[in-house]
């Protein structure tokens, strides 16, 4: 060959080569990256085993499920045997199966077939382009230059994901669960045949209309598969047999509110459990209906494994079918008045960081700080009550002593780590009413709460007081009554109740060292009940579900940390010199604690105000034959106090019974109002006074000329 034909031959090839590589390039990027971008998907909510929990319809008005990776292997082999015969081998164009389509059309004089392989397909459901001669060439190659993209198997599960299966039902798994009601892995080989069809042709073959030719059609699809070897004669038969499915099924709904929580439109695995959402369900169930003919219409609750913090159970409202207003309230996330539920951290607190040791003496007596007034529950008064009493028996004046002497900015700041986001308010606008229901938390963060205080997190990291915090509180009472100490098959729990101002809020929070389980019972509106109290109304649901949980002996064990003092065995202080003393295991901070300040002399002296009521509780109690510097307190009204008369029917003022405490017994008080004498008392020191709107000053004096006082305002 010359130099010259050479030369010319090169010269032709060059620009062949050229639009041979803009075509290579072309093709290379003529996929876009994300083909079914835009595309919206239903929320899809699974246990921890993958059991559907619920979901939740696409933007779109469509039930379309996020795609999965796979596809199961008998809808694999239906789909390929009806659809696409040669998936497997072809690059996603089977020219033979175009040409026989297009000799098929013409024959018949309109579209038979469309000779389409299963990557066709996938192109067009991603592009929604008319069905044209035109757009079937785009989709050819678009098919070829998937194929090199993804593998068969996932082209099969964005076919599977995407493919149309009548109404509004969109992809295999929304179809499986929608007529079958189970999911796709779990599909017989008569209803894998009968989805593998149903794309074909759903707006003509929807299982509630053309059932005829719907059944010939899975049929003969099995027929293909038995002779495939796909399938056995004797599956053949049995598959032949199965009737077809009827309307559409609901899907399942199990801890359905907690399925509003997740993000919309992806698949999430959650560590629900199954078996014991529906255990739980039917357990809150079972007594909200019972408690509902006394007017405490809702319930819920919240179960959670406190080895990891998943929840594993979650019913945000009870009885969803039950006529009421509020039922689709989820009470679990709903922010509602705490009561006494949030007193175990308080103590923990106050214990982790010397405040108190575990047995420390708290007052109990009326007190009036700002015109805030606590009561215990049952209206009485005990003078002096060990911390850890005053816990297991939830009592409110002890309570708020402790937080007055703790700090109401440092334990805003406890429950703030502890995870609760609804602390809206300043600590100052909470006050000392933070303890007894002043403020609002959800039941789902306070379960998330005591799991994260099994485990030891942040703030609560003290292992002594966490466990000092257990053992006071597997002494509240059970509501059945039970004792875990006599009867080995009972369970043991760590457990509070709360419940709100006005029977508004009933509460109740167990804990073992696997599980913290929380209930909620009262009316999603805000409704107070009478008897709507947290041991009656959520304490029993708490030991219906601890029953459903695995049985383990397992209790928390005494920490090996921590250091050992002498504390005073009448006060649980730091032993002084004159206390009668044990030795203790503490927290290390402990130390820094107050020492006893009852034991000045060697007895046991408690000041006036809680004298009064302690010895009325304590009969054993002899402090009183010891003087005392300050022998004389009010016990009511409290100094600052703003008090309103009460009136009878007919408009008479009644007065109010002031009310003075003297360490001794036998003493005589005179009393005096605004320098006024007004009278004495002797042994019980109460007096019936009316006194006229206004400011006033009460005094009273004993024969030893030791006196007290009280500034007081009437409305």
């Amino acid at each position: 060959m010359s130099p010259t034909r050479h030369k010319k031959r090169y010269a032709w090839s060059r620009p062949g080569i050229c639009v041979l590589a803009v075509l290579l390039l072309g093709w290379l990027f003529c996929l876009p990256r994300n083909l079914f971008k835009g595309v919206s998907y239903s929320t899809v909510v699974e246990s921890a085993d993958g059991e559907l929990l619920g979901a939740r319809i696409a933007a779109d008005g469509q039930w379309r499920f996020p795609p999965c990776d796979t596809v199961p292997e008998r809808f694999a082999k239906a789909l390929i045997q009806f659809e696409d015969r040669h998936f497997r081998w072809h690059p996603g164009v089977n020219p033979v199966s175009l040409v026989r389509a297009a000799v098929s059309n013409i024959r018949n004089g309109h579209v038979v077939s469309g000779g389409s392989t299963i990557t066709m397909q996938v192109i067009r459901l991603s592009r929604q382009k008319p069905r044209t001669v035109w757009q079937k060439m785009i989709e050819s190659v678009l098919a070829t230059r998937l194929e090199l993209r993804y593998s068969k198997r996932k082209i099969l599960a964005l076919y599977a994901a995407h493919a149309p299966f009548g109404g509004n039902v969109v992809g295999l798994e929304a179809a499986s669960w929608r007529y079958f009601g189970r999911p796709a892995s779990e599909l017989s080989w008569s209803e894998s045949a009968t989805l593998a069809v149903l794309p074909n042709a759903p707006s003509t073959l929807h299982p509630g209309r053309g059932r005829n030719e719907l059944l010939a059609k899975r049929n003969r699809l099995l027929a293909r598969l038995l002779a495939h070897g796909d399938i056995s004669p004797e599956t053949y038969e049995a598959a032949c047999e199965e009737p077809l499915p009827a309307e559409p099924l609901p899907l399942p709904s199990f801890a359905s509110h907690y399925v509003e929580h997740f993000p919309k439109g992806v698949r999430t695995r959650t560590g629900i459990s199954l078996p014991l959402q529906k255990a739980v369900e039917a357990a809150v169930n079972r007594r909200s209906d019972e408690l509902a003919k006394e007017g405490i219409a809702d319930m819920a609750a919240v179960v959670m494994d406190n080895a990891t913090g998943a929840v594993l159970a979650y019913v945000g409202n009870s009885s969803p079918e039950r006529d009421r207003p509020g039922r689709q309230v989820d009470i679990a996330s709903s922010p509602r008045s705490t009561g006494s539920i949030l007193k175990p951290f308080l103590y923990a607190a106050a214990v982790q960081d010397g405040t108190i040791l575990p047995r420390t003496l708290l007052a109990d007596v009326p007190v009036n700080l700002g015109g805030f007034a606590p009561q215990n529950f049952d209206r009485q008064f005990y003078g002096a009550v060990h911390a850890d009493e005053a816990l297991a028996r939830s009592l409110n004046v002890p309570s708020v002593f402790l937080l007055r002497q703790y700090g109401v900015p440092k334990f805003y700041s406890v429950l703030e780590q502890a995870g609760l986001s609804t602390l809206k308010e300043t600590p100052d606008h909470y006050g000392l009413s933070l303890i007894l229901g002043g403020a609002e938390a959800r039941l789902d963060e306070v379960c998330s709460a005591y799991s994260a205080f099994v485990r030891g997190e942040a703030p609560f990291t003290d292992p002594l007081a966490r466990w000092y915090t257990f053992e006071a509180l597997k002494e509240v009472n059970r509501p059945d009554q039970l004792d875990w100490r006599l009867i080995r098959s009972v369970r043991k729990a760590a457990w509070k109740t709360g419940t709100s101002y006005g029977f508004r809020d009933a509460w109740a929070v167990g804990m073992t060292p696997a599980y913290t389980i929380g209930v909620w019972a009262g009316n999603a509106q805000g409704q107070g009940v009478p008897g709507l109290v947290g041991a009656r109304t959520a304490g029993p649901v708490l030991f219906d579900i601890l029953n459903l949980l695995p049985a383990s002996d397992e209790w928390f064990s005494l920490p090996e940390s921590g250091v050992w003092a002498d504390v005073c065995e009448d006060s649980g202080h730091l032993a002084g010199p004159a206390c009668p003393s044990v030795p203790a295991q503490l927290p290390e901070k402990g130390l820094d604690s107050e020492p006893c300040p009852y034991h000045g002399s060697g007895e046991f002296v408690l000041p006036p105000a809680q004298e009064w009521y302690y010895r009325q509780n304590h009969p054993e109690y002899t402090g009183a034959a010891r003087p005392v510097s300050n022998p004389v307190q009010f016990i009511y009204p409290q100094n600052g106090a703003v008090l309103s008369l009460p009136r009878q029917l007919s408009g008479t003022v009644e007065g109010l019974v002031f009310r003075v405490a003297h360490h001794e017994q036998n003493a005589t008080l005179w009393w005096h109002l605004d320098d006024k004498y007004i009278g004495e008392t002797r042994f019980r020191h109460e007096m019936l006074l009316a006194p006229e709107p206004g400011t006033h000053v009460l005094t009273v004096v004993d024969q030893a000329g030791s006196s007290a006082y009280v500034r007081f305002t009437v409305v």
